[in-house]
This record gives structure tokens, C-alpha cells and sequence, in this order.
């Protein structure tokens, strides 16, 4: 499972030219599932670490806060080009993404796991083509 998570003033999804979620200040998260990210224990613990990651800043202008110390929001969007292998050559290959119904129930677990934490959790359209639209914070961009 690779998470590319960016910190953001703002964020929006939109799937067929209809918004599907949207959040203000929190983390954009994009998540690609490989075919051995089967369990759910690793979404478990991928979420358990997105909600104490320190990546607000704090009076002092420190990242020393979380998404949950701030009561931020989090727009979660499925993206399985995280998984592209470049190594071969110069198209992507794709293969070690999981297919779609492994995925989809991973990345439902991760977002269940963050719906707990009592903070607004958005999210994308599985599967579906998406315009993301963000105001980064910083930049911070992490990558778990």
C-alpha cells in the first residue's frame, strides 16, 4: 500500500462533472493498493499512522501537530499509478496494482479506520476518471 499524503488549505473531487467530495484545511490522500496488500491490517495500520503523522504546524510554526490535533479534514482518492513500475523501460507497467476487488475492500477498511477518528473523511469514486483540485499547504507532500 503506498500513500501519497499532501497537506492542503483545501480540496475537491469531481466524478462526471459532479462534486463528490470536498474538504477544507486536513490531507488529501491519494492511495494505491499492490496485489499483496490482501489483509486488512495494513490499511489498519496505514490509517492508525496518517492520523498521529505531525505535519501541521503548531504556534511555534513546527510540524508538530496531526490532522486530529487540528480537527482537519481528509479527502481519500484511490490511485493504483502509484504502483507503476518504471523500471523496464518507459511505459508503466501496472501489474503489481491489485485488481479491483481486491482493492476496493482494502481501501474501504482504510477509510472505515479514519471515519473512527470523528473527523470529516471525503472521498473519491473508486475506479472512476477524477479532476482533483487542491490548494497545497507548504508544499508537504509525505509518502508512506
Amino acid at each position: 500500500m503506498k500513500l501519497i499524503i499532501q497537506r492542503v488549505k483545501k480540496a475537491s473531487v469531481i466524478v462526471e462533472n459532479k462534486l463528490v467530495g470536498k474538504i477544507g484545511q486536513g490531507m488529501l490522500i491519494f492511495v494505491g493498493i499492490e496485489n499483496k496488500d490482501s489483509d486488512n491490517q495494513t490499511a489498519k495500520k496505514m490509517a492508525e499512522k496518517v492520523l498521529k503523522l505531525r505535519i501541521f504546524s503548531d504556534t511555534n510554526d513546527k510540524m508538530n501537530l496531526s490532522v486530529t490535533d487540528i480537527k482537519g479534514e481528509i479527502l481519500v482518492v484511490s490511485q493504483f499509478t502509484l504502483i507503476a513500475d518504471t523500471s523496464g523501460g518507459n511505459r508503466p507497467f501496472f501489474g503489481n496494482a491489485a485488481p479491483p476487488e481486491i482493492a476496493e475492500p482494502v481501501l474501504n477498511t482504510f477509510i472505515e479506520e479514519l471515519k473512527k477518528s470523528g473527523l470529516n473523511i471525503q472521498t473519491g469514486k473508486f475506479g472512476a476518471k477524477m479532476q482533483i483540485d487542491l490548494t497545497n499547504d507548504g508544499p508537504v507532500t509525505i509518502i508512506l
